[in-house]
């Protein structure tokens, strides 16, 4: 039975074919010219943020739109967007956010020891493209959660190298942009590398306090977006959340329920987080990392105001790049049950309006969540395990952290 397993791995490990590699590069270019014919400012999510600075080079307050729910820094970051001619965004940001998620499966894969030319990279990626609908929902959109999707697995992967303050100051400046990887910042309050903590946190509060001064609403963060985030948004976006707090008062569960509810399970993934970070790293010290990291942005979304679909790909690719290794969340049934909902084609009864995307989106969260906190506390010796595909060497020295 394990030589038939270890052959499958096998086959995966192997250089991928020359036409698949072509197939790959031909649907990540399609969805990116797609995008760039249908949006003019290379998709909605984006083209709010390019508003933003747009309405600082004009003297005006960024936050009065009050879905602009960025940081400061974000409208610094917008303004080379908002100088460029239109035909050349529109095409700009959808290949911007593709290669940004291509580099996360990229720093996914490495952290695993995966070669970047087996047939497991390439298929892999090329399901994702085509076979999880919020990948196509972000280059669509533009948003710059893309960023995040780059930013995390790029920060494990040094992490796993014993670079943790590189790691810190990744993350730290993902959160300048966007705060997605807030949540991210208990790894190394669990891992008590508090230099890494200090970067985390420093970078994104000196480039907001810098970036704020230049506002001519310098409080506007925190005077007008923070209380619309804690408000819970308005009625329309509130249709698109995937947290249980939004969900759940959908299906007529009174809000103050819903938002213990969530609360309670997002707190039950921190421990669950935590306790993976105490158990060890066992065989493979890189799923600890990971395992712990995920769940940790898992737990934030199922209690954050606003959580949409494509906030998941900051951690799938990474559960997704496991899948070969023994006892990872990607080996067991219910992480696969957790992606039928997001299967691009299928028609859901009752679910195919836009505004009830969130009801699939839910489950796939919720599902995927409890998957990965099962994995974070079971108990299971792996001495007896499959081996895993024939990887990299690893880099000198990237144990040293553990």
């Amino acid at each position: 039975m394990n030589t038939g397993k270890s052959s499958v791995c096998g086959w995966w490990g192997r250089p991928a074919e020359t036409y698949v590699r072509w197939v790959l590069g031909v649907v990540l270019v399609a969805a990116v010219v797609r995008v760039g014919l249908a949006s003019p400012q290379g998709g909605m999510d984006n083209a709010i943020v390019v508003r933003a600075a747009e309405a600082w080079l004009d003297g005006r307050s960024p936050y009065a739109d009050r879905h602009f729910l960025y940081l400061p820094g974000a409208v610094l970051a917008a303004v080379p967007q908002a100088l460029l001619p239109a035909d050349v965004v529109r095409f700009l940001v959808p290949a911007g956010v593709t290669a940004g998620l291509v580099g996360g499966w990229v720093c996914a894969l490495r952290i695993h020891g995966v070669p970047l030319r087996s047939r497991f990279a390439v298929y892999g990626l090329l399901g994702l493209a085509l076979g999880f609908a919020p990948f196509g929902h972000l280059v669509q959109l533009g948003n710059w959660t893309a960023g995040s999707a780059l930013a995390l697995p790029c920060a494990l992967l040094l992490v796993c190298r014993g670079r943790w303050i590189a790691a810190g100051l990744v993350i730290g400046a993902a959160v300048a942009v966007k705060p997605l990887l807030a949540p991210v910042v208990l790894l190394f309050v669990f891992a008590r590398r508090w230099r890494a903590l200090g970067a985390a946190v420093g970078v994104p509060a000196l480039v907001s306090a810098v970036a704020a001064l230049a506002m001519p609403d310098p409080a506007g963060f925190f005077t007008r977006t923070l209380p619309f985030l804690l408000r819970g948004e308005d009625t329309f976006v509130r249709l698109y959340e995937a947290s249980p707090a939004a969900v759940l008062t959908r299906l007529g569960v009174p809000e103050s329920a819903a938002t213990l509810l969530a609360g309670g399970a997002a707190a039950a993934g921190v421990w669950c987080a935590w306790r993976r970070w105490g158990r060890g790293g066992e065989q493979d010290a890189s799923a600890r990392v990971v395992e712990c990291a995920v769940m940790l942005m898992l737990s934030a979304f199922l209690v954050s105001r606003p959580s949409y679909d494509h906030y998941l790909l900051a951690v799938l690719p990474l559960l997704l790049a496991g899948a070969l290794v023994p006892g990872s969340a990607a080996r067991r049934p219910w992480f696969w049950v957790a992606l039928v909902p997001q299967v691009p084609g299928f028609s859901w009864p009752w679910l195919e309006p836009g505004t009830r995307r969130a009801f699939k989106d839910a489950v796939t969260l919720c599902v995927l969540a409890g998957t990965v906190g099962w994995v974070c506390v079971r108990s299971v010796t792996l001495e007896n395990a499959d081996p895993p595909v024939a990887r990299e060497s690893p880099v000198p020295g990237s144990r040293a952290a553990f």
